[in-house]
């Protein structure tokens, strides 16, 4: 699924979509979004993301379905604009600060047992060359006692397999309560874990505030936030350590740069949320390529993109793909409109 963008003048933007999330918001996203965009100057990009939040009253849309398309519609604009002058997206939003960036392999299952799981883990960090792995913990919003020892098992023996060779991180997705998270952090600090993502339910900021408040261990989060007024909280009130907004779902690389400047501000790292690979995960490449407060491993599922634990950020025009023109007219359109 793409979201191809035209101008008056015959310039193209393209952006291979998320398509988990696009297809489900389509209505969302053809009705409210594209037609604020339609017609407008695309140099003023920075403005019309802010802008569209107001129009024909879409903030009472406001969350994560509305900003994710939003990034659709502000990355395909923004990778016309960097194909008019001959250059990257990163280079367009600011100075490229890397063009590698080292990677932890991620998406690993929760469902089965802790021997299976670090089996799997351990063939993708050897395959990718990887100096860092995440690994999942908990059930998805609940937990279980069962699931509990599976997990402190996973970890005991991750880190007796990698030794400290390896820097090992965890992802919750929200499974605990507060006492529950302050005691797996306990857990995992005593076996030298990198960072607890997500330990609580991710809309009850207090309570991750608590677990930060509780650990010496990074505390992480943010993946599904999308208002730049809770971020600033977050921020502000050290809910977590290292901040993690997704580029899809928080409305794009403008406002993602937004959150990585007021972690900078506060002295606080930023490495976003990112498991995906190929073309969808070029937006979220040119964004590490600029962000001046970028955490030492970024999120990456195994794939063959991955070369000595380094993922390159693509360098040509735009997000770096070169479409085939030919392409677009054999595809299904699933939405347009000419005037």
């Amino acid at each position: 699924l793409y979201v191809r963008i035209c101008s008056t003048d015959g310039a193209e933007g393209v952006v291979a979509a998320n398509p988990d999330r696009l297809n489900v918001l389509m209505s969302l996203f053809q009705t409210r979004v594209v037609p604020f965009f339609l017609g407008q100057d695309a140099r003023l990009i920075e403005s019309l993301v802010d802008e569209v939040y107001v129009a024909s009253s879409n903030y009472k849309f406001a969350g994560m379905p509305f900003w994710a398309c939003v990034a659709h519609a502000e990355m395909a604009i923004l990778d016309l604009l960097a194909r008019r002058e001959g250059k990257s997206v990163g280079a367009l939003l600011g100075p490229v600060l890397r063009r590698k960036i080292p990677v932890y392999i991620s998406r690993f299952e929760r469902e089965t047992t802790a021997a299976a799981a670090l089996d799997k883990a351990a063939a993708a960090v050897v395959k990718a060359g990887a100096r860092a792995v995440k690994l999942k913990i908990g059930l998805r919003m609940r937990n279980s006692a069962e699931q509990g020892r599976r997990d402190r098992r996973l970890v005991e023996l991750s880190r007796e397999r990698f030794g400290e060779s390896l820097e090992i991180f965890v992802d919750a997705n929200s499974s605990y309560t507060v006492g529950e998270a302050i005691d797996m952090g306990r857990f995992l600090e005593s076996h030298g874990v990198g960072f607890f993502e997500e330990p609580c339910p991710w809309q009850e900021y207090e309570d991750t505030k608590q677990v930060a408040d509780a650990l010496s261990m990074t505390v992480a989060g943010g993946e599904q936030d999308s208002s730049l007024a809770r971020w600033q909280w977050m921020v502000d009130h050290r809910a977590v350590d290292l901040v993690q907004p997704d580029v899809f779902y928080n409305g794009g690389l403008i406002r993602t740069l937004r959150v990585a400047r007021m972690a900078e501000r506060a002295g606080r790292l930023v490495t976003p949320h990112s498991p995906k690979t190929g073309e969808q995960a070029y937006a979220n490449l040119q964004f590490c390529a600029v962000a001046p407060n970028l955490g030492p491993f970024q999120e990456y599922r195994e794939s063959p993109e991955v070369v000595d634990g380094y993922v390159s950020v693509p360098n040509g025009p735009g997000m770096g793909v070169q479409y085939d023109r030919d392409a677009w007219s054999g595809a299904e359109v699933v939405w347009s409109k000419k005037d």
